[in-house]
Order: C-alpha cells, then structure tokens, then sequence
C-alpha cells in the first residue's frame, strides 16, 4: 500500500511538474499571451501610421494645396509673388 501511495505522489508531481513547466505549460503560455500583447499593440500603432499615410497620399492626390503645403515645408519653397525673409538663429 505505501509503495502504491509513493507512486501516485510521484505520478501527481510528474504530472504537475509538466503542466507548470513544460513547453505548453502554464508559464509558457503566459509568456506567450505577453507575446500576442506586444504584437497587437504594434499592429494597432502600425495601422495608425498607414491610416496617416494612406490620409497623406489620398491629399495628395486630390489637390495642389497639399502638394503646394509639403513644397513649402520640405523643400522651402515660396510662390513667385510673395517674399522670402530669412531669420537667423541666435547664436548659441
């Protein structure tokens, strides 16, 4: 009967020992379910970014303020009408 009783503590622990520490035991599942956490909220911030780009592109497209505003900002570029006043920084 003892012999039976260790057995069944040393199944039972064996058993335990699989569900709480093996590969799809209870810690690699949570380290997997932090996994799937960090990739939705990247996938959530990638498609913020596209909607913006996708926003950007759908301007640019449509009419020239969009492009006439993305001249000025990048390329520093002014119409033929207006004058361009250039103010130094103070230095540091």
């Amino acid at each position: 009967m003892r012999a039976v009783c260790v057995l069944l503590v040393v199944l039972i622990l064996g058993l335990q020992y699989k569900a709480w520490f093996s590969d799809s035991g209870h810690f690699a599942n949570e380290a997997l379910r932090v996994e799937v956490a960090e990739r939705a909220a990247q996938a959530q911030a990638l498609e913020r970014s596209n909607r913006l780009l996708e926003q950007e592109v759908l301007a640019l497209k449509d009419g020239h303020t969009a492009i006439e505003a993305r001249a000025r900002q990048d390329l520093g570029m002014v119409r033929e009408d207006e004058v361009f006043f250039l103010v130094p920084e103070p230095a540091r």
